[in-house]
């Protein structure tokens, strides 16, 4: 059922301006505003609105992030109501620096290990839905008109 909703993938590289703790941590609001720009694609893809994020009920971090480390964040749509789109997130780190070779030293990890997950809702206004969620309940809402 969640093969017909939409998915979005970014990659990124954390950069120093990223870091916020010492040991070059970064915080994992960053990895939560990364889950956001997602929602964003997401609530575009199926509504063609950006939508608004309404609320986490679950989110885990479960391995640190380093300045130097590429993420690949995913995210897609696993429920949707009239208005409502529940998603899923997951980031995974694939590459990570090597300071102790040298500055520029980095290696790409054999498995990615997945350092954050999430599940949240975004709520998208039903006047201003107009993309394939639009599209699918008008056809529903005419198939039953059609079989009265």
């Amino acid at each position: 059922m969640s093969d017909e909703f939409p998915q979005a993938v970014l990659r990124i590289r954390l950069s120093q301006t990223d870091a916020h703790y010492g040991g070059n941590l970064v915080p994992g609001s960053r990895i939560v505003e990364l889950f956001g720009d997602l929602a964003t694609e997401l609530c575009v893809r199926m509504d063609g609105d950006e939508g608004l994020f309404a609320a986490y009920e679950e989110i885990s971090f479960t391995a640190p992030v380093h300045a130097g480390d590429f993420l690949e964040v995913r995210g897609r749509i696993i429920g949707a109501g009239q208005t409502s789109r529940r998603m899923a997130f997951e980031a995974r780190k694939y590459v990570i620096p090597r300071p102790e070779i040298s500055e520029s030293a980095a290696e790409v990890l054999e498995e990615p290990l997945v350092v954050a997950r999430a599940i949240g809702t975004c709520v998208v206004q039903t006047t201003r839905q107009r993309g394939r969620a639009a599209t699918r309940l008008a056809r529903d809402v005419e198939h039953l008109f059609d079989e009265g």
